[in-house]
């Protein structure tokens, strides 16, 4: 009795570990693993299991810029189960990652870019067991291309971050809610009278394409936006190629 008592205040309650098979995974990929559960010091009936795939974005609350975490994918096991104490169980999973999922591995700058997998223990009437695991989120080929690009042209990437909202351009829109901006500026002093200060990139990432809005900050004539649509299996001199037009 007392055992069941303390379980439901989470001491010596059942305990959830997401093991995925690899950290590492690119854009447009998968997460495949496993969730291990380990029954506490008293049976305790499990009536689902929640697996969330999530991130952290930057919004403006009463003119204060604050970071919340923001929810990507959600992925629902509700087949019910009685964990006996001590009982261990693994149950396999895969799942796709959200197409509009902020990449976190980038070669330098100030990176605040965040994904994890977040697992709870849906337990009437006790504090619901949780996990976290980071994930190291890879771009995929053309974003990676369209990195160098940045750099081979002689930027810098000063920072990734990720904000709440929405983009839009000619024939696409986001749909997760957030989106991330990658920041660049130029090594040198730049050239011409309205020389380029900063470039931000941010990309919507498709199957079938990826979209990709370019902000430009020019010394003289301020903001300036274009929109590109890129083949997911364009080659790095076809990225240069556009990238030259827009930078120049």
């Amino acid at each position: 009795m007392l055992n069941s008592i303390m379980a439901k205040i989470g001491i010596g309650a059942a305990q959830v570990d997401t093991v995925p098979d690899s950290i590492d995974v690119t854009q447009g990929g998968r997460v495949t693993g496993s969730i291990r559960i380990k029954g506490g010091n008293a049976e305790q009936q499990i009536d689902r299991i929640e697996l969330k795939l999530m991130t952290e974005a930057k919004q403006e609350v009463d003119d204060t810029q604050v970071r919340t975490g923001h929810m990507l994918a959600h992925y629902v096991i509700d087949e019910a189960f009685v964990l006996a104490a001590g009982e261990e169980r693994s149950l396999p999973f895969a799942i796709e990652l959200h197409p509009e999922t902020p990449i976190t591995v980038v070669p330098e700058g100030y990176n605040e870019s965040k994904v994890w997998l977040e697992t709870s223990l849906d337990i009437d009437f006790a504090i619901d067991p949780r996990d976290q695991d980071f994930l190291r989120v890879h771009p995929a080929p053309v974003v990676a291309a369209c990195m160098r690009g940045m750099q081979e042209a002689g930027y810098r990437q000063v920072k990734a971050d990720v904000e709440k909202g929405f983009l839009s351009g000619q024939g696409f829109r986001s749909t997760s809610g957030i989106y991330q901006e990658l920041e660049y500026k130029p090594g040198g002093f730049g050239l011409g009278w309205n020389r380029i200060k900063e470039v931000e990139l941010s990309f919507i990432y498709r199957r079938d394409a990826v979209h990709l809005i370019v902000e430009l900050d020019r010394s003289f004539s301020g903001d300036g936006y274009r929109c590109l649509t890129l083949r997911p299996d364009a080659n790095d001199d076809e990225v240069r190629t556009l990238l030259a037009g827009l930078l120049q």
